[in-house]
């Protein structure tokens, strides 16, 4: 596994390119880590907001390797507390 130190913080970098699947990865990842939540702590607020995702699904998410379903779209814009429109790149933060 590959790693970066960013300050006391010790990420693990992703092992494949982005992909083209999608166009909101990127963009969720980036909200979902400035927001200071882990993939499991995102992962739990889509299953109570119903959309059934893993930790799989949501990396290839991110990793724009995986198609995205307007459910999860519109759940994850609900809590990220983005708009859909700033997801697919239609407008800045």
């Amino acid at each position: 596994m590959l790693y970066a130190n960013k300050g006391d913080i010790i990420m693990r970098l992703r092992k494949q390119e982005l992909g083209d699947r999608n166009l909101i990865g990127n963009r969720v990842e980036t909200v979902r880590k400035k927001k200071g939540m882990k993939q499991k702590e995102l992962l739990a607020q889509l299953q109570v907001s119903g959309v059934d995702m893993n930790a799989s699904g949501l990396s290839k998410l991110e990793g724009q390797i995986r198609y995205v379903t307007d459910v999860e779209l519109v759940a994850l814009s609900d809590i990220l507390e983005v708009s859909v429109d700033y997801l697919l790149g239609r407008e800045d933060a």
